[in-house]
């Protein structure tokens, strides 16, 4: 692993863009107790949800809430971009459209906001001289076949072409990619949960399809691990557990005493039956460092002549899916499941009044 230039939140001001979402609800909990720092910006376009989330904080801490100052904006305009940069020491980019079915009806607003919003908080973070940037992405990135994941993998591009083109001393840009989190908008979790309140079936598109399972607190680990290791143009993947839909309507079933038949209701619009983390051509690069894989960026230029007598030796990695992962049982779905703290309280309400 290269050496990395170690950063310190100590009187930092940090820049959280989409920031009233699941992930930078997830990542403000981690930092707004942090006595060192400074200030924390949430940047996004929803003042209800700005509103709502600044009385829950100012609500659960009184104190610490007064770091928090909010920006509305949008990162697909620039202009509203830069004015939340200056005094930036660090961002973490989460703004983004993640619906799969959304962005195959709507591309261009996928690439409105996942390409152009990308590229327009990197150019911001580089005139400011921010210090370092992660930026969040997906396994739909990799072998993508709807808009979403192609939108998210012409994101990977622009970061790290955007890294090429910077001083890391001055600016580090890296890049995250995971797969589907347990209890984030637009998680099927949620809607299992509702559908068993409602005493309904529950809806499964392919029993058999598997995803990549990971709770918030571990999207944030990686998150940090970037932060705190990552080199400029890394993409940065967790070693995550997957399960089948299956098993995981099983596992949420068996947690709030609910029988029914499931009904299959078929292949939603761009969706695949599984996911890849780290694509085979990546394989050929990548580092295996324990509880992660770091994909360098590719350092060569377009000068292609001084490239033909020599390439690059590949690794003993191969690709890494949500087919060939480590596949939890409902039993281990279950106990993953009720590590979130939302979870873990609704399923005892939900038991206790039945009893």
């Amino acid at each position: 692993m290269p050496e990395t230039k170690k950063y310190t939140l100590d009187n930092a001001t940090l820049l959280i863009t989409g920031g009233t979402g699941s992930f930078g609800n997830s990542v403000l909990r981690r930092f707004i107790t942090h006595p060192g720092i400074k200030e924390i910006r949430i940047f996004s376009r929803d003042e209800l949800k700005q509103d709502n989330m600044r009385h829950e904080y100012q609500m659960k801490y009184p104190e610490e809430s007064k770091k928090l100052k909010f920006y509305i904006g949008n990162v697909r305009d620039i202009n509203s971009v830069r004015n939340a940069m200056p005094g930036v020491d660090y961002i973490f980019h989460a703004a983004a459209l993640k619906q799969v079915p959304s962005c195959e009806f709507f591309p261009m607003e996928a690439v409105q906001t996942n390409v152009i919003g990308t590229d327009n908080v990197l150019t911001a973070a580089i005139e400011a001289g921010v210090k370092c940037v992660v930026c969040l992405s997906t396994d739909k990135a990799a072998y993508p076949v709807n808009a979403m994941g192609t939108s998210k993998a012409m994101m990977e591009k622009i970061i790290v072409a955007k890294s090429r083109n910077v001083d890391s001393d001055t600016t580090r840009i890296m890049c995250t990619r995971y797969g589907n989190v347990i209890g984030s908008r637009g998680s099927v979790i949620p809607l299992f949960i509702n559908q068993i309140k409602e005493g309904k079936q529950l809806t499964l598109t392919d029993p058999d399809m598997t995803r990549f399972i990971m709770s918030l607190d571990e999207a944030v680990d990686l998150v940090m691990f970037a932060f705190e290791n990552g080199v400029n143009g890394d993409i940065l993947v967790q070693k995550a557990d997957a399960t089948t839909i299956e098993v995981l309507a099983e596992a949420v079933k068996r947690l709030y005493n609910y029988k029914c038949e499931n009904k299959i209701i078929g292949i939603r619009h761009g969706e695949k039956r599984y996911e890849t983390l780290l694509t085979n051509e990546e394989c050929s690069k990548a580092f295996d460092l324990g509880n992660f894989y770091r994909v360098p960026s590719d350092k060569r230029d377009l000068n292609y002549d001084n490239y033909l007598s020599t390439g690059t030796d590949r690794n003993g990695i191969t690709e890494f899916n949500s087919n060939n992962t480590r596949l939890l049982t409902v039993e281990e779905t279950m106990e993953k499941l009720m590590k979130i703290a939302d979870i873990r309280e609704d399923v005892k309400e939900w038991n206790s009044g039945r009893e």
